[in-house]
């Protein structure tokens, strides 16, 4: 009776929680004077019409409050009228938190019609947030089971699409019981289901609970939105939840987002800059789509949970931390506060804040509860499926889906891999994407992929990819580079850090891990040698294509993987023969490190201090003399037209040779002679010999070509400098006397 009687008590006055939110009573005694105001500053008349929205508005809520029996709905009457000003205030600015509790009671009352209470219902759009207690109260109501059940049906979903816009939890929790109880209503049970995955902790998980899920699967069969809420429970109790679930669904529950998207994101548009709380419980919506296309928009974007009011948060704080209950997210500041309650920690409904909240990062890195992972899997799915400019129709929010883009690409980098909610989304969409949306960000997001069989994935992100690099602009081939570079660096740290201590119990895994690796690097060679035809060995180009190969030529060495390969010949000669110093510095420097880890290679082989399953082939040794031998030829011993056995390598007849009319063909193609370093060459001769005009560079031999060796070197070519005295003999000699004479 006690309870009974409290929810029949008259209403407390209305009280204003923050500067943006209007109170019904400021409007009544303000309005005279705003309109003063309005006179002396000579206002618009667009301001003077706003106010008069605002008494209209506290005169609906008043009538609606008051109302008591039921009353036809005619074009002219007074119900019209009042209901045409709910509705189009709703839809212009929103409505305030105080006329929540009232249209809420009116809709679940039963006093109205269904059309009535359907209107009602589709017109609670939010300012700001929606009051906890309003929506325990329009619970009550719904307990109460006069109203019809599609109604009941309707504010469920809008329910599940405003769950993050109200403002605390705790008492929408208390009700889990009663919401379970709907259950056993076929038509509301996939919408019972989504409020109960949005609620659901781990001490809402009971044996009893369980039992009459498993039941109503037995009666109703394989339903996706059961299966969602037991996957929850399995979680939580996997020794209890015996039967088999799915793994992975696609949707778990259907669109329950109804009227109310569209018209949370013009009022988000129209309230932009007028509160920072707006801002931030307003993030990113976008308006429906076509169902006509693949992909459909389907739930409100979460808000992050910190935006409760400050203080509610005072209140709860000594009371939360002085028992052995979670212990909120909200409340956590610090990285002591979290090491103190990471036993107890309590994530938020709404996943979307983790992605932003350094400290949740740390929680989900340390322990890995999986209940985190389920949930963030889904709500991630559903925003990624939701709002991809590529795939809707009209997307009017693509800076905010790049801002969301974003966010998941910083939580990934902190968690050290990919999301795979994510890597789902790019199979999906990438060859639907157009190469220009989002550009940056879905390129970042491939980078973070999981390892996998490359024959996997190659139909869905390398083929399409490989179609967008061929048609594009040089700068997209160079942003494809580069995320291929990351990628494999991704792959590599993530996979080949311990492969030491791996290698002799997870052959397995290593041998995909190798087979992966290697078919990424020739698919990355395949695409750079066409790209270097198409755009004419391009200088921009190069250097993104040697920049991958950086990391190509230490796996070894540096990342533990028994696996070397040489750039493709259409990648190697169009560098060796570069007009660019910094590329012919970088291939010579890849060259120093591709013999350094083969070195290494050999002897461990040899040693046999370890017992290796994977040992280089005799044709990576071949490849790499083969073009060692270029190089000199090119860069010392002018030889390359005479000795490069390569196939595709330079080697011309005598014949072809004297055609060229070149004199001194053995002495006219060196570190002197060769394009890229031509300028260097011109710059020496001006310094040691600054009244020659002529610029002979046949004076550059004896001394003379070793003073222009450490001349190339002061300028910076340190590749340069590592290759000359790795693989010339005199020069290593050298190199190697005057560091014994250094240490000495």
């Amino acid at each position: 009776m006690q309870r009974r009687r409290s929810s029949k008590t008259p209403k407390q006055p209305l009280h204003v929680h923050h500067k943006s939110q209007t109170d019904l009573s400021a409007w009544r005694k303000g309005g005279k004077i705003d309109s003063e105001k309005s006179l002396q500053n000579n206002q618009s008349a667009n301001d003077q019409k706003y106010e008069s929205q605002e008494g209209s508005l506290e005169l609906a809520l008043s009538y609606f409050e008051k109302v008591q029996d039921s009353v036809a709905l005619k074009k002219k009457s007074v119900v019209q009228r009042h209901l045409d000003v709910v509705e189009s205030t709703a839809l212009k600015q929103g409505l305030p938190p105080e006329g929540f509790e009232i249209l809420l009671k009116v809709a679940l009352s039963g006093r109205f019609a269904d059309t009535v209470n359907t209107r009602l219902l589709k017109s609670l759009i939010p300012t700001s947030v929606i009051p906890e207690n309003s929506v325990v109260t329009a619970v009550s109501w719904l307990c109460v089971g006069k109203c019809s059940g599609n109604i009941q049906v309707l504010f469920l979903k809008w329910l599940i699409t405003m769950f993050d816009f109200i403002d605390h939890k705790e008492q929408l929790n208390a009700l889990y019981g009663f919401f379970f109880f709907f259950l056993q209503d076929e038509k509301m049970c996939p919408y019972v289901c989504h409020v109960l995955y949005l609620l659901t902790r781990r001490e809402n998980v009971k044996p009893f609970r369980i039992r009459i899920l498993l039941d109503l699967q037995a009666k109703m069969g394989m339903q996706s939105h059961l299966q969602a809420l037991l996957s929850l429970y399995k979680v939580f109790c996997p020794d209890q939840v015996t039967i088999t679930l799915p793994g992975k669904m696609k949707t778990y529950f259907k669109n329950s987002e109804g009227p109310w998207k569209a018209a949370i994101t013009a009022v988000r548009q129209r309230n932009q800059g007028i509160s920072p709380l707006a801002q931030a419980v307003f993030l990113g919506t976008s308006r429906p789509q076509s169902r006509k296309r693949k992909w459909n928009a389907q739930l409100v974007i979460p808000a992050s949970s910190a935006n409760r009011l400050e203080a509610g948060r005072e209140k709860n704080r000594l009371y939360l931390c002085s028992t052995n209950e979670s212990f909120p997210v909200e409340q956590l500041q610090t990285f002591p506060q979290l090491l103190q309650n990471i036993h107890r920690l309590e994530f938020p409904a709404q996943m979307g804040s983790v992605l932003t909240n350094p400290l949740l990062l740390h929680y989900m890195n340390f322990v890995k509860d999986e209940s985190i992972y389920l949930r963030l899997h889904y709500w991630m799915g559903q925003r990624l499926q939701e709002e991809c400019t590529w795939c809707v129709v009209d997307n009017p929010c693509e800076e905010e889906f790049k801002s969301f883009l974003e966010n998941v690409y910083k939580a990934e980098c902190f968690l050290q891999e990919g999301f795979s909610a994510c890597e789902e989304f790019l199979y999906k969409t990438l060859p639907l994407w157009d190469g220009v949306s989002c550009r940056s960000e879905v390129l970042k997001l491939v980078s973070w992929i999981p390892l996998s069989s490359f024959s996997d994935i190659k139909p869905y992100l390398f083929d399409p990819l490989a179609q967008l690099f061929f048609t594009s602009s040089i700068y997209f081939k160079c942003s494809v580079l580069e995320c291929l570079k990351e990628l494999l660096q991704n792959w590599l740290n993530c996979n080949a850090i311990q492969m030491d201590l791996e290698i002799s119990s997870a052959n397995t895994t290593l041998c995909g891990l190798v087979d992966a690796v290697a078919e990424l690097v020739h698919f990355v060679g395949r695409i750079s040698t066409v790209a270097l035809r198409l755009e004419n060995n391009s200088t921009l180009l190069l250097y993104f294509i040697l920049d991958f190969y950086d990391t190509v030529c230490d796996m070894y060495l540096k990342y533990n993987l028994p696996l070397l390969i040489m750039p493709p010949a259409g990648v190697f000669y169009p560098a060796l023969l570069s007009m660019d110093s910094v590329n012919l510095n970088q291939l010579c420097y890849i060259m120093y490190r591709y013999r350094t880890n083969l070195v290494a290679a050999k002897e461990n082989e040899q040693s046999k201090k370890k017992i290796l399953q994977f040992k280089f082939s005799n044709q990576t040794y071949q490849e790499y003399n083969q073009y060692l031998t270029a190089m000199v030829g090119c860069l010392w011993t002018s030889t390359a037209f005479q000795k490069d056995i390569h196939p595709q390598g330079l080697r011309m007849d005598d014949e072809l040779l004297s055609k060229t009319a070149v004199k001194e063909i053995k002495n006219s193609f060196n570190i002197v002679y060769h394009p890229a370093m031509m300028g260097y060459s011109v710059q020496f001769l001006q310094e040691i010999c600054p009244d020659d005009t002529t610029f002979n560079f046949k004076l550059i031999k004896g001394k003379k070509w070793d003073w222009y060796l450490e001349y190339l070197y002061n300028q910076g070519l340190k590749g340069l400098k590592v290759f000359i005295e790795s693989s010339i003999s005199r020069v290593s000699q050298a190199a190697r006397s005057k560091s014994g004479n250094v240490e000495a």
